[in-house]
């Protein structure tokens, strides 16, 4: 049930309200929102509190019609927001990208990766220090010493780290060491794990399981919630089909049918998704475009040699390039119309082929003079910085459109604009490289 207060109720009301619910043996989450305070019921008996629609402050009771109660649009409308160390995601979040390693291996593995995603714009760092796999001959991971080396790898960039967590023993040590906590895929179903979970406040990236429907995700997400912690994160990484080409087959319908269904965030992970290198790029931008709130993201120094996951990790330039495309991708979307104005008036052929020619070469001077300047701020920042300034690049574009004469439409100037600050970043890290 899910109690709607009047939006001027006074404390004692809600208060009350509580009392009567917690007096029937059932539990009361309250939601604050701008204008109203909504209150979750959660129990067997919900037909004790059947009057509660009569008490004072109250505006309407509402049964929920879905099963899982507070993952739900009914109990919370406005979607969530949570923060990952200090990265929010969520409502009015920007993209988040949580990147690196499917296993720590080694310190200069760890460090080296994590300085290339920082630097390319990623602001989570992943990394597995436990491994649950298939086959008990494989490698299983480095444990707590991973668990140190992401540590220091958080100590140096400043980002938060994500890993997976395995066992509800070790939930204590990850609270303390992680900053956002994993529930693989095998785990979603572990109930025991799931419930000892909701009680850290540590937010929470919770896999679908490789042959669960989203009810049930949400269900299981629904545990943790009902426990106590908020904090969820959804995290779709494919399911099992009869589909052999890919690895799993990555249900991006999964972004759109949540947005209907829940607030909590929802995240893509293409490269366990599709399991292949070259797949992983088309399905991150297509899981931006469809409107995730993050993407999970394997990258490895040398993918080839990877001890987990190699086939589906992104090498460093691979990485680079994808980054390109996702911010491309963001400013893009700016909508503002372009003023039409006067077309130039039309000149001789010979002359206009000659100005033509002219311009073209003032445009390689001028994007080799743009070229050395970016390379100049890059080294006074220093070449492990970060290059990309998102905001910096959509008031760039919008002052270029306010210079265009209308020949050219707004999405051909966008173009234009998108394939030199590709090309400006491709050179940045190619001389950083060097």
């Amino acid at each position: 049930m899910i109690v709607v207060m009047r939006p001027q109720a006074l404390p004692a009301e809600i208060d009350g309200v509580c009392d009567l619910i917690r007096s029937q043996g059932l539990e009361a989450f309250v939601s604050e929102g701008q204008e109203r305070v909504i209150i979750g019921v959660v129990g067997r008996d919900i037909e004790s509190v059947a009057h509660i629609g009569t008490l004072p402050g109250v505006e309407q009771a509402l049964r929920v019609t879905h099963p899982y109660k507070l993952a739900s649009l009914e109990h919370h409308p406005d979607r969530t927001r949570i923060t990952i160390g200090d990265v929010p995601i969520g409502v009015g979040a920007p993209l988040v990208i949580m990147a690196g390693p499917c296993s720590v291996e080694s310190r200069d593995q760890l460090l080296t990766t994590a300085r290339c995603v920082r630097r390319e714009g990623a602001t989570v760092l992943r990394g597995g220090a436990f491994k649950p796999r298939t086959s008990p001959y494989t490698f299983q991971g480095l444990g707590d010493d991973a668990l140190d080396l992401l540590a220091q790898a958080r100590e140096e960039t400043g980002m938060p780290v994500v890993t997976e967590l395995t066992d509800a023993a070790q939930i204590e040590t990850f609270d303390r060491r992680v900053d956002l906590i994993q529930v693989g895929s095998r785990n979603m179903h572990n109930f025991a794990l799931l419930r000892a979970l909701g009680q850290t406040r540590k937010p929470v990236l919770l896999k679908r399981g490789f042959g669960s429907t989203i009810e049930e995700w949400l269900l299981a997400a629904e545990y943790i919630l009902a426990a106590g912690n908020s904090n969820v994160i959804m995290c779709e990484r494919g399911i099992r089909t009869f589909e052999r080409a890919t690895r799993n087959t990555l249900d991006l319908s999964a972004v759109p049918v949540l947005r209907e269904l829940t607030h909590l965030p929802i995240v893509i992970d293409p490269s366990h998704g599709t399991g292949r290198r070259a797949l992983v790029g088309p399905m991150a931008l297509a899981a931006a475009a469809v409107g995730a709130d993050g993407l999970l993201i394997e990258v490895h120094p040398d993918p080839p040699r990877a001890l987990s996951d190699g086939d589906q990790s992104l090498s460093f330039p691979e990485f680079g390039a994808l980054m390109d495309e996702l911010r491309r991708l963001e400013f893009m979307r700016a909508t503002d119309p372009l003023p039409t104005k006067a077309s130039l008036p039309p000149a001789g052929v010979a002359g206009e082929r000659e100005r033509i020619d002219a311009i073209d070469v003032e445009l390689v001077r001028l994007l080799e003079e743009r070229g050395r300047l970016a390379l100049s701020i890059q080294a006074s920042k220093g070449f492990d910085a970060h290059g990309h300034d998102v905001e910096r690049e959509r008031a760039l574009v919008r002052r270029a459109l306010d210079g265009a004469t209308g020949v050219m439409d707004e999405d051909e100037l966008r173009t234009v604009l998108a394939a030199v600050i590709r090309a400006s970043r491709a050179m940045q890290r190619r001389h950083a490289a060097a």
